[in-house]
Formats: C-alpha cells, sequence, structure tokens
C-alpha cells in the first residue's frame, strides 16, 4: 500500500489500490476542500512534490493544462497515485475529522508491510 505525505504537516496517509489522492485523504479521517469530486471545478488541485499519479478517468484540459501537469499540479479528486507520493495543500492545513479512521487505516498499512 503506497503511502503518501501531505505537507505542509507531514501527515501520512496510507492509499488503497486505485484510490485517488482524495479518496484516501476521506477514508483516513481527514477533509480537504472539494467541489464536484468529478474533475471539473478544479477546487480540489494540489501540488504534486514527489512521485507520480495517474488519471483513470479524463480530465479535461482547461481545467487542468499541460502546463500545470508539468508544474505538479493535480486534481486530488482524480489523481491516483503510482506509489508513494508527496503532496502539498494549497492555501489549507490537512484537517483530521475522525481519529478513529485514521488509527485504524494506518494500523492495515502497518499489517500489509510487515
Amino acid at each position: 500500500m503506497p503511502m503518501m505525505t501531505v505537507e505542509p504537516d507531514g501527515e501520512k496517509v496510507p492509499v488503497k489500490a486505485g484510490e485517488t489522492i482524495l479518496d484516501a485523504m476521506y477514508n483516513s479521517g481527514y477533509a480537504y476542500r472539494i467541489g464536484c469530486r468529478r474533475g471539473g471545478c478544479a477546487i480540489c488541485k494540489v501540488d504534486l512534490l514527489t512521485g507520480e499519479v495517474d488519471y483513470a478517468k479524463p480530465v479535461c484540459d482547461t481545467v487542468l493544462t499541460d502546463q500545470e501537469r508539468a508544474e505538479g499540479t493535480c486534481l486530488s479528486c482524480r489523481a491516483v497515485p503510482r506509489g508513494d507520493v508527496t503532496i502539498r495543500l494549497r492555501d489549507e492545513r490537512i484537517r483530521l475529522t475522525n481519529a478513529m479512521l485514521r488509527q485504524y487505516r494506518l494500523a492495515q498499512y502497518e499489517k500489509e508491510s510487515s
């Protein structure tokens, strides 16, 4: 299971196969701003600092330009990490909304990693 580091707080969020960045945060008890969740509004953009992502579904060029992709911008609602990644939230810090989900997901990660 890949691990996602979320800056500026350095929080560790496990990512299950096929999960988007946004789904991994929500399924681990965190919240981040969302809009349409379909890759159309661009509210959930984050900066990809390390690692690579795939887009299982197409993203419109007007929402995420080639230049933004080249600079490391990605849509958290559509981007699926290929492995370990580090992202930076824009003008926001990660918010833990359910500590039990976080603890459960981290325990799953440790179990799979051992």
